[in-house]
Protein backbone atom coordinates (compact mmCIF):
# COMPACT_ATOMS: atom_id res chain seq x y z
CA UNK A 1 0.00 0.00 0.00
CA UNK A 2 1.44 3.35 -1.08
CA UNK A 3 1.25 5.90 1.29
CA UNK A 4 -0.89 8.93 0.64
CA UNK A 5 -0.20 12.58 0.94
CA UNK A 6 -2.33 12.89 4.43
CA UNK A 7 -3.33 9.74 6.00
CA UNK A 8 -7.23 8.78 7.13
CA UNK A 9 -7.77 8.96 10.68
CA UNK A 10 -10.13 6.71 12.43
CA UNK A 11 -10.69 6.56 16.23
CA UNK A 12 -12.02 4.10 18.53
CA UNK A 13 -13.99 5.45 21.80
CA UNK A 14 -13.63 2.40 24.51
CA UNK A 15 -16.90 1.89 26.10
CA UNK A 16 -17.02 -1.48 27.11
CA UNK A 17 -13.88 -3.36 26.78
CA UNK A 18 -10.24 -2.72 27.82
CA UNK A 19 -7.85 -1.50 24.63
CA UNK A 20 -5.89 -4.47 25.16
CA UNK A 21 -9.03 -6.89 24.18
CA UNK A 22 -10.31 -4.46 21.48
CA UNK A 23 -7.00 -4.18 19.45
CA UNK A 24 -6.87 -7.79 18.16
CA UNK A 25 -9.60 -7.61 16.11
CA UNK A 26 -8.32 -4.10 14.71
CA UNK A 27 -5.19 -5.95 13.47
CA UNK A 28 -6.25 -8.82 12.49
CA UNK A 29 -8.31 -6.80 9.76
CA UNK A 30 -5.50 -5.02 8.99
CA UNK A 31 -2.91 -7.78 8.46
CA UNK A 32 -5.71 -9.20 6.02
CA UNK A 33 -5.41 -6.43 4.06
CA UNK A 34 -1.29 -7.01 4.30
CA UNK A 35 -1.01 -3.68 5.95
CA UNK A 36 1.87 -3.47 8.67
CA UNK A 37 0.90 -1.52 11.87
CA UNK A 38 2.96 0.27 14.22
CA UNK A 39 1.60 0.24 17.69
CA UNK A 40 2.82 3.21 19.75
CA UNK A 41 2.15 4.11 23.28
CA UNK A 42 4.85 5.99 25.36
CA UNK A 43 3.31 3.58 28.84
CA UNK A 44 5.75 0.70 29.27
CA UNK A 45 2.97 -1.18 31.16
CA UNK A 46 0.55 -0.55 27.98
CA UNK A 47 3.16 -2.00 25.71
CA UNK A 48 3.98 -4.77 28.00
CA UNK A 49 -0.54 -5.58 28.40
CA UNK A 50 -0.66 -5.32 24.75
CA UNK A 51 2.09 -7.79 23.82
CA UNK A 52 0.86 -10.25 26.49
CA UNK A 53 -2.96 -9.99 24.68
CA UNK A 54 -1.65 -10.57 21.52
CA UNK A 55 -0.09 -13.81 22.47
CA UNK A 56 -3.58 -14.55 23.94
CA UNK A 57 -5.71 -13.09 21.95
CA UNK A 58 -7.58 -16.03 19.83
CA UNK A 59 -6.83 -19.81 20.48
CA UNK A 60 -7.24 -20.60 16.80
CA UNK A 61 -5.18 -17.42 15.46
CA UNK A 62 -1.76 -15.89 15.62
CA UNK A 63 -0.87 -12.03 15.53
CA UNK A 64 2.47 -11.77 14.43
CA UNK A 65 4.23 -8.77 16.45
CA UNK A 66 7.37 -7.19 18.24
CA UNK A 67 8.19 -5.12 20.61
CA UNK A 68 10.93 -2.39 19.49
CA UNK A 69 12.39 -3.25 23.19
CA UNK A 70 12.76 -6.76 22.75
CA UNK A 71 16.54 -7.85 22.48
CA UNK A 72 17.73 -9.13 19.02
CA UNK A 73 14.09 -8.12 17.03
CA UNK A 74 14.47 -6.79 13.76
CA UNK A 75 11.95 -4.00 13.75
CA UNK A 76 11.98 -4.13 9.90
CA UNK A 77 10.38 -7.68 9.76
CA UNK A 78 7.64 -7.14 12.22
CA UNK A 79 3.92 -7.30 10.92
CA UNK A 80 2.67 -5.28 14.03
CA UNK A 81 5.63 -3.57 15.78
CA UNK A 82 5.15 -1.98 19.49
CA UNK A 83 6.94 0.93 20.05
CA UNK A 84 7.07 3.82 22.05
CA UNK A 85 8.00 6.29 19.71
CA UNK A 86 6.33 6.85 16.04
CA UNK A 87 9.61 6.07 14.04
CA UNK A 88 8.44 3.69 11.46
CA UNK A 89 10.66 0.89 11.56
CA UNK A 90 8.83 -1.70 10.51
CA UNK A 91 7.70 0.68 7.42
CA UNK A 92 3.65 0.30 8.45
CA UNK A 93 1.35 1.89 6.67
CA UNK A 94 -1.23 2.05 9.93
CA UNK A 95 -0.54 3.70 12.68
CA UNK A 96 -1.93 2.58 16.47
CA UNK A 97 -2.37 5.31 18.80
CA UNK A 98 -2.89 4.28 22.35
CA UNK A 99 -2.52 6.82 25.48
CA UNK A 100 -2.90 10.30 23.82
CA UNK A 101 -0.24 9.77 21.42
CA UNK A 102 0.31 12.76 19.26
CA UNK A 103 0.93 12.63 15.01
CA UNK A 104 0.72 15.32 12.80
CA UNK A 105 -2.39 15.54 11.17
CA UNK A 106 -0.53 14.85 7.98
CA UNK A 107 1.72 12.02 9.30
CA UNK A 108 3.52 9.55 6.43
CA UNK A 109 0.97 6.34 6.98
CA UNK A 110 -2.24 5.04 5.28
CA UNK A 111 -4.18 5.19 8.24
CA UNK A 112 -4.01 6.53 11.57
CA UNK A 113 -6.22 4.49 14.12
CA UNK A 114 -6.91 6.61 17.73
CA UNK A 115 -8.07 3.93 20.70
CA UNK A 116 -8.90 5.81 23.73
CA UNK A 117 -11.01 4.79 26.73
CA UNK A 118 -13.84 6.84 28.19
CA UNK A 119 -12.57 6.72 31.49
CA UNK A 120 -9.03 8.28 30.44
CA UNK A 121 -9.79 12.37 30.22
CA UNK A 122 -6.31 13.25 28.62
CA UNK A 123 -6.64 10.65 26.08
CA UNK A 124 -10.30 11.86 25.15
CA UNK A 125 -9.59 15.18 25.01
CA UNK A 126 -6.14 14.37 22.69
CA UNK A 127 -8.63 12.30 20.01
CA UNK A 128 -11.09 15.29 20.53
CA UNK A 129 -8.31 17.75 19.31
CA UNK A 130 -6.96 15.10 16.62
CA UNK A 131 -10.39 14.57 15.33
CA UNK A 132 -11.07 18.16 14.73
CA UNK A 133 -7.46 18.65 12.86
CA UNK A 134 -8.42 15.71 10.54
CA UNK A 135 -11.74 17.38 9.55
CA UNK A 136 -9.83 21.07 9.46
CA UNK A 137 -7.08 19.59 7.04
CA UNK A 138 -9.82 17.75 4.78
CA UNK A 139 -8.97 14.57 5.91
CA UNK A 140 -11.57 11.61 6.03
CA UNK A 141 -12.22 11.16 10.00
CA UNK A 142 -14.22 8.45 10.95
CA UNK A 143 -15.62 7.87 14.68
CA UNK A 144 -16.74 4.54 16.45
CA UNK A 145 -18.17 3.88 19.67
CA UNK A 146 -18.46 0.69 21.64
CA UNK A 147 -22.21 -0.33 22.22
CA UNK A 148 -23.50 -3.58 23.35
CA UNK A 149 -24.16 -4.70 20.15
CA UNK A 150 -20.31 -3.87 19.28
CA UNK A 151 -18.78 -0.71 17.31
CA UNK A 152 -21.28 2.18 15.92
CA UNK A 153 -20.04 4.79 13.79
CA UNK A 154 -21.05 8.06 14.75
CA UNK A 155 -20.21 11.66 13.31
Amino acid sequence: MSTPAAPEWWFYHLKRTTLESAVGPLLEKCLARNWRVLAISPDPARRSALDAALWTYDAASFLPHGDVASEGLDPAVQPVLISDRADNLNSAAVALLMDAVDLPVNAAFDRCLVLFDDGDETARQKARQQFKAARDAGLVAKYFQQSEAGWTQAG
